[in-house]
């Protein structure tokens, strides 16, 4: 038995979160090599190796949403994830990275946060620490994902010509 049906939860409310997470790209980020185009399956949603700069702020690092408890979401309630979703706070009260887009995802209904919570709770512990978030002046131990002018990008060193 699944987490989620340990919980209480329908098997609908379950199919639901999946949809939803499905449509709404949270693999995108969120599973190691999908920002570089290889996604890992059998590390589904267990975080990336790939962070986000935001000059200024820092580097984050897409966290590992399975269900272990050291790693992931395993020790938060479905109402904890289902507010990191929507409202963009952690249950210590940290508030998420600005590239995570919750101030979109504020605009769903509570069944459909919910359901994508228990959904993220039901899938199987993938033990993946993932590093970081590293602040403005310190060096990242990830790739690093960019987003600059283009006028700054035409400046920046071109890659060593190869085969």
């Amino acid at each position: 038995m699944s987490i989620a049906h340990a919980a209480g939860a329908t098997s609908a409310q379950v199919r639901r979160g999946e949809y939803l997470v499905t449509v709404m790209g949270c693999n995108d980020c969120h599973t190691p090599g999908a920002l570089i185009g290889n996604p890992d399956m059998k590390r589904y949603l267990a975080g990336a190796e790939v962070g986000f700069a935001m000059p200024g702020v820092g580097v984050f690092v897409p966290n590992n949403l399975t269900s272990d408890k050291d790693t992931g979401l395993g020790n938060w309630t479905a109402e904890q994830v289902a507010t990191a979703i929507t409202k963009g706070t952690r249950p210590d009260g940290r508030i998420l990275a600005p590239i995570m887009p919750w101030m979109d995802f504020a605009h769903l209904t509570k069944s459909d946060a919910l359901a994508m919570a228990v959904y993220l709770k039901s899938l199987p512990a993938t033990a993946n620490k993932i590093p970081g978030p590293f602040g403005p002046n310190q060096q990242p131990t990830t790739l690093v994902m960019t987003v600059v002018p283009g006028a700054i990008y035409m400046k920046l060193p071109k890659p060593p010509a190869g085969k």
